[in-house]
């Protein structure tokens, strides 16, 4: 029998970070997400893991940027407002689709699972980290500006990267 866990997003975060200006990263994070992971046991390896992110939950502490990121030279959140992420399988990587900009393609991550434990209010819960990248441009997000020193605004590789704990259902 299949045990669901459910994202806890009070201790569960979201983040990435991009190269500006060829000399320094920016980093974000998106403040509204969900995912689940069905399992058949408590090892993980061949759980279901699905994942939605809302894109106008972006932040990176600056209103402007945050606004076109949002907009149709990006992310396009009019158009795409939800990122999703599929996988079958988890184990020290997890393999499955990324959805982003309308373009669906394969990402593999990186996962620490953290352990299971129980809450002071005798929740099972458990908890994962991962990492990875993606190269924007592979997913339409295509705008930069060229430096006048040589070299571009905005780097194509994101990392990104997340902690997230699950409560079991």
């Amino acid at each position: 029998m299949a045990t669901k866990w459910n994202l806890d997003p009070a201790h569960s975060e979201i983040t990435f970070k991009v190269k500006h200006m060829m000399i320094s990263n920016i980093k974000g994070s998106f403040r509204t997400f969900n995912a689940e992971i069905e399992t058949e046991d408590d090892s993980f390896q061949n759980a279901k893991t699905t994942a939605t992110i809302d894109v106008d939950s972006i932040f990176t502490n600056n209103t402007d940027r945050d606004n076109h990121l949002k907009s149709a030279e990006f992310f396009n959140a009019e158009a795409n407002p939800k990122i999703t992420f599929e996988a079958d399988s988890l184990n020290s990587s997890v393999t499955g689709n990324i959805t982003l900009n309308g373009i669906t393609k394969p990402i593999t991550l990186d996962v620490d699972f953290g352990g299971i434990n129980v809450d002071p209010w005798g929740n099972t819960k458990a908890g994962f980290s991962f990492e990875g990248k993606i190269n924007r441009k592979d997913f339409g997000l295509n705008w930069n500006a060229a430096l006048e020193a040589g070299g571009v605004m905005v780097g194509e590789d994101v990392k990104i990267a997340g902690e997230l704990q699950f409560v079991k259902a």
